[in-house]
């Protein structure tokens, strides 16, 4: 049984910055609950009102194809075919796109992360994460939710990706992902029911 756990899902911990940060209110029934650590708000003249507009119309988009692609294995071959590619060529940037899948950056650049908020939230989260890290193998969430975990590798998952966001949050993503909240991840009530959701 091979699950993969990725608790760094860099696009999306972009994509939930930025709408924090940026207090973006985009549309929709299904978009996760917010960031566990609040970043600070970003006050920023570059960003105008017409840009604003434009990235609380897009976030909802952007988030369900990366979501989708995080919850996606990766293929180990793309690694090395990459290492092999011309650096700037168009075949070395669609090897890459294939990697990283969607992202912010990729459709509006670097101007949303222009900020002291950006750099101190990244920190932070990934002090948090270090501090949460456990110990023992035996106290890590999977090992805890085991019984739920085989049965959910058994119906196809194969991957888990966990957001720092509030509350119990559960999705499918992909055909072989699950997307939930560290915190339902944490709570072993909480992740056998994420893992049923699946199932």
């Amino acid at each position: 049984m091979v699950i993969t756990v990725d608790d760094q899902p860099g696009s999306l911990l972009d994509l939930l910055w930025v709408r924090e940060a940026h207090q973006l209110q985009p549309g929709g029934d299904d978009l996760p609950p917010l960031l566990s650590e609040t970043p600070l708000v970003v006050r920023d003249s570059a960003v105008d009102a017409e840009t604003h507009a434009a990235w609380a119309e897009a976030w909802p988009r952007v988030w369900d194809a990366a979501a989708a692609h995080a919850g996606e294995e990766r293929d180990p071959g793309l690694f090395e075919e990459i290492q092999r590619t011309v650096v700037g060529s168009t075949e070395r940037a669609d090897l890459l796109h294939r990697i990283v899948g969607p992202n912010w950056r990729a459709l509006f650049g670097d101007t949303a992360f222009n900020s002291a908020s950006y750099r101190t939230w990244s920190d932070a989260a990934a002090h948090t994460q270090l501090v949460a890290f456990p110990a023992r193998l035996e106290d890590s969430p999977e090992r805890r939710s085991l019984p739920g975990l085989i049965r959910a590798w058994q119906a196809g998952l194969t991957k888990i990706v966990s957001i720092p966001c509030r509350g119990e949050f559960t999705r499918t993503v992909g055909r072989t992902g699950l997307l939930l909240t560290n915190t339902t991840r944490e709570d072993s009530d909480g992740y056998q029911r994420a893992l049923r959701t699946f199932i």
